[in-house]
């Protein structure tokens, strides 16, 4: 089922996210719902807040970026397939240099913005088998997994942004929480019902 996505000024989006327990119920069917509503939003990652649910859950596929001009064949292959569901995550160690992507979000629609932030990083977390993994990633994969990560912690793209870049979006931030955004998909806007 498609969800709708909740936008910028929505009180979820800041929470600290709660941990889960393995018998969280209807696990199976909350990823299906993300996945098909990531996938109709043209997304490549969607964490649980961004569908009103204040715990520590986030999915990626970074599949469209291996169609990009941006990247390498070596780092398209392996963004081409790489999906990856991410319980109860935990970023460890950030390291390496810090590079500039313009990265937007869907919970913030028509507003894009160079983020820098660490090429690699070090997770833990559990699949959504429950099984633990400790993994090492760059590139593309890092910067999606840390923008999701950030979801979970209450954090959106925006607060990276300087003073200045902040108050450039702003008028667009203020449309996106009046409902005035016109995204091609479900909506719930801070001031308005669900489109």
């Amino acid at each position: 089922m498609i969800l709708p996505i909740y936008g910028y000024g929505e009180a979820v989006l800041r929470k600290v996210c709660e941990d889960i327990p393995q018998d969280y119920p209807n696990l199976t069917e909350t990823l299906s719902n993300m996945y098909e509503t990531m996938y109709n939003a043209s997304g490549v990652g969607l964490a649980a807040p961004q569908v009103g649910l204040a715990i520590r859950l986030f999915i990626i596929d970074t599949t469209p970026f291996a169609d990009s001009d941006e990247v390498s064949k070596e780092e398209a292959e392996e963004l081409k397939g790489f999906k990856q569901t991410f319980i109860n995550a935990k970023i460890v160690k950030e390291e390496g240099e810090l590079w500039g992507f313009n990265e937007g979000c869907l919970s913030i629609p028509d507003v894009r913005e160079d983020v820098f932030r660490h090429d690699t990083i070090t997770i833990e977390y559990v699949d959504e088998n429950f099984a633990k993994k400790t993994e090492v990633y760059n590139g593309l994969i890092a910067r999606v997994i840390q923008h999701e990560y950030d979801h979970i912690e209450g954090i959106l793209f925006t607060d990276h942004l300087s003073m200045l870049k902040k108050k450039l979006v702003g008028k667009k931030l203020q449309n996106i929480m009046e409902g005035k955004a016109r995204p091609d998909y479900r909506m719930k806007f801070a001031n308005l019902k669900i489109k």
